[in-house]
């Protein structure tokens, strides 16, 4: 693992993306699952990962989590990401869904798990095409 100040801008939100997949992996997994926070998390590591992209590119990184217009921004440089927009539509509404009293306040496993498994396939996507067009 490189040392921060060794990392360049996109190693670095990649970095913490695959964090947030950690997080909500492990956040799951636990005995006593932590559903809200995992959910969030699914939707962080997302986030981040077409924010590495974009840092790649040299794009401005605009500080909202709409995964839509992220993914959409990725896609105009590189067409195959709408093989993931599916995912990105699921999992947009989780960075702010459960994380006040309002509403549900705890998602369903199943919803968690799919987020999680979105998110990961969203993660393995951008982290390939990072370290493919990093070289």
């Amino acid at each position: 693992m490189k040392v921060k100040s060794c990392m360049k801008p996109h190693e670095e939100w990649i970095f913490k993306a695959e964090q947030d997949l950690r997080s909500a992996e492990l956040l799951y997994a636990a005995a006593d699952p932590v559903l809200d926070v995992a959910i969030y998390h699914a939707h962080q590591c997302a986030e981040k990962s077409l924010k590495s992209y974009l840092s790649l590119k040299q794009c401005t990184i605009d500080k909202t989590h709409n995964l839509d217009l992220l993914g959409r921004r990725c896609e105009e440089m590189y067409s195959s990401f709408i093989q993931i927009r599916e995912e990105l539509v699921f999992l947009m509404p989780f960075a702010t869904a459960y994380r006040y009293p309002e509403g549900e306040l705890l998602p369903s496993r199943e919803k968690t798990l799919k987020a999680v498994c979105s998110a990961r396939l969203v993660f393995d996507f951008v982290s390939a095409l990072v370290r493919q067009e990093d070289d």
